[in-house]
């Protein structure tokens, strides 16, 4: 295998970057955990983002999803260039980021966060 981490790691494409992408009530794809350790969700919040969502990430019991349980995980903000914010622990409620553009929310849950739902999928 090659030492480049593009061919290490599995993308999947979550939320297309429209102005609206936060509106309501939104859900990126459902991922299957089956191979994976942990799954990070990327978010970038460009121009003109003024509102606020709370972001949960949820175990779900198929691709559909048919059933969901909010779990807990960690986010860490990327505010200006490349500083990063400290990585912080999320109850399974979820986080509110402060509005505002130009920004990279990470979010990262561990396959084994999954475990006491019992479900092997997952989505932010």
């Amino acid at each position: 295998m090659s030492s480049l981490l593009m061919e290490r790691l599995h993308f999947v494409k979550g939320l297309d970057p429209v102005a609206d992408a936060f509106a309501g009530t939104v859900s990126s794809d459902v991922i299957n955990m089956e191979a994976w350790n942990r799954c990070l969700f990327v978010v970038f919040a460009g121009v003109g983002v003024t509102g606020t969502s709370t972001f949960t990430v949820e175990a779900c019991d198929d691709v559909t999803p048919t059933t969901t349980s909010a779990v807990a995980y960690q986010s860490r903000m990327i505010l200006t260039g490349d500083t990063e914010g400290a990585i912080t622990a999320r109850a399974a409620a979820g986080f509110i980021p402060t509005a505002g553009s130009s920004k990279i929310i990470l979010y990262e849950v561990e396959a084994d966060a999954l475990l006491a739902s019992g479900y092997g999928f997952v989505r932010l």
